[in-house]
Formats: C-alpha cells, sequence, structure tokens
C-alpha cells in the first residue's frame, strides 16, 4: 500500500501536467536568429542575446516571416545591413576568408618554424 502511495506522489504532476505545443513560426524565427550574431553582444547569437537589438531583430524576423520572405531572403536583408560581421558563420570566401584559412597559414608557419628550429638544434648536437 505503502509503495502504490507513493507511486501516486511521484506521478501526480505528470497526470496533470498539460501538453506544451511549439509555434512553428517562432521556432522559425529563432532558427533564423541562431544564425545572425548581435552586433552589439560578444560573439552572442540573435537567439542567445537580451539585449535590445537582438530583440529588435527577432521582432524584424518575425515581421519579415509573416510578410512571406524566406530564411535567405532575411539573411540577405540583415548581411546587406550589417555586412558579413552579422553571420554567426563567415563565407569562406571574400572578406570572411582570412578568418577561415588564416588559424591554418599561423598553424603552418608555427610548423614550419618549430621543424627548422630543431633541425638546427639537432645539428649542433651532433657537431658538439
Amino acid at each position: 500500500m505503502r509503495r502504490i502511495l507513493m507511486a501516486l506522489l511521484v506521478l501526480a504532476p505528470a497526470l496533470r501536467a498539460e501538453v506544451v505545443g511549439e509555434d512553428p513560426q517562432q521556432r522559425q524565427v529563432l532558427d533564423i536568429a541562431a544564425k545572425l550574431r548581435c552586433a552589439v553582444c560578444q560573439n552572442q547569437s540573435v537567439a542567445e542575446s537580451n539585449a535590445e537589438l537582438a530583440q529588435d531583430m527577432r521582432r524584424l524576423i518575425a515581421e519579415q516571416l509573416a510578410a512571406g520572405r524566406s530564411e535567405a531572403e532575411i539573411v540577405a536583408y540583415f548581411r546587406a545591413r550589417y555586412g558579413d560581421f552579422v553571420l554567426m558563420e563567415p563565407p569562406r570566401h571574400g572578406s570572411g576568408a582570412p578568418l577561415w584559412w588564416a588559424p591554418l597559414a599561423i598553424l603552418a608557419l608555427a610548423g614550419g618554424g618549430a621543424f627548422f628550429y630543431l633541425r638546427r638544434r639537432v645539428r649542433s648536437a651532433e657537431r658538439s
């Protein structure tokens, strides 16, 4: 009997819980907002940010979706207004190319420098 009462106490909140439905337009707004960087925040997406500008951007995304614009059109609108900086994943060509290729170039230079440094140390150790 005690086990049944404990089970009822544990399951009672679950039995009274309501199913929460998700608004498809709100999900779409958040999906688009996650691809855009907040212009005033430090490396935060518009979906995550609580800044006033991010709230305005989310509202504008919702308005544009309601007007029938596609995700690509909305992203292009913000890109035209703020530049490539607004994209959470910058393009791999044009102005975004250095962001993708600079780490590889630095790694290659560091590896080459380490190789020549170690080669010189090995040669000087062999002479000694």
